[in-house]
């Protein structure tokens, strides 16, 4: 796919179809209505809360697990002592890494139905509605030719 963009210091009247009188090209309308799309705040907003769930849910999986790395190399005493008769806090900290994974996995899910799914759905819906009057306006100067 290409696609055609504006020479620096051009104006929107000069980009492709439109010095001729015959409308853009789909492919150009397409790349057009995804780009507006692309800098409404809510697609920053859907960014933004991907990017801050992505960075909180990483960072705090990532510290438990080293933390249990840690304490296993540094601290073997303490994971070897015993919690409930032979078990002892090495494997309650390791079956822990199991729990953080799944906590991690649902909140992923809670998180991107209330907060990524409304937003991707009004986005969606922006996009469609632009599309739909980019192509009916398009076929309006088209038929004025």
């Amino acid at each position: 796919m290409t696609t055609h963009a504006s020479p620096p210091g051009s104006s929107a009247a000069e980009a492709p179809g439109s010095s001729t009188g015959t409308p853009p090209a789909p492919d150009d309308l397409t790349v057009t209505v995804f780009r507006h799309a692309q800098q409404g705040r809510p697609f920053g907003q859907l960014r933004r809360a991907q990017r801050v769930f992505a960075v909180v849910a990483t960072t705090a999986v990532l510290s438990l697990y080293l933390l249990y790395v840690l304490l296993s190399s540094y601290a073997p005493g303490l994971m070897a002592g015993k919690v409930v008769g032979n078990l002892n806090v090495a494997l309650f900290l390791g079956l822990a890494q199991f729990a953080a994974t799944f906590l991690a996995a649902w909140l992923y899910t809670r998180h991107a139905n209330r907060r990524r799914d409304p937003l991707a759905a009004q986005i969606k819906e922006g996009i469609e509605q632009a599309r739909i009057r980019a192509h009916s306006h398009g076929e309006a100067e088209g038929t004025a030719a």
